[in-house]
């Protein structure tokens, strides 16, 4: 994959966020971060202490277990819906011409479903990868290798 001149690459995951550009050329791209963004967000078992609830079978005397709420689930989704909205504001203000989106699979689907129309059309590559614990030098290789 290629990254032109002046291009970002938001690199994401649940909680933790990357911007960066490229301040390179196209075959020779030099990541600079420009931006950080980081979310704490400690596992569901710090952030919920209610047992699941349970639930009285229809015409039966059996009691059915609910599932539990994923408290650190709805936290990463509602990063990546937050970044969504920040992509738009810096779309918006025309802060970058093309993007690339590095996210873990499900992180990249929270961010697709939550792009504004604006960011979308800027968007000229993905990669479902979790590359936040990288070094910048290590996450040039990887997109240009892929």
């Amino acid at each position: 994959m290629q990254i032109p001149a002046d291009a970002w690459i938001l690199v994401a995951d649940g909680k933790k966020a990357l911007f960066l550009r490229n301040d390179g050329e196209e075959m020779y791209p030099n990541l600079h971060v420009i931006r950080k963004s980081e979310q704490p967000n400690p596992p569901t078992r710090d952030q919920g202490t209610d047992k699941p609830g349970r639930m009285q079978d229809v015409g039966r005397r059996n009691v059915s277990a609910m599932e539990p709420t994923d408290w650190h689930q709805m936290a990463e989704d509602a990063f990546a819906a937050d970044l969504a909205g920040k992509l738009y504001k810096l779309a918006h203000a025309d802060k970058f011409g093309q993007i690339i989106l590095i996210a873990p699979p499900h992180t990249l689907g929270e961010l697709r479903k939550n792009l504004h129309p604006e960011v979308t059309e800027r968007v000229i590559g993905e990669m479902a990868k979790d590359l936040t614990g990288h070094p910048v030098p290590e996450i040039e290789r990887l997109v240009l290798e892929a």
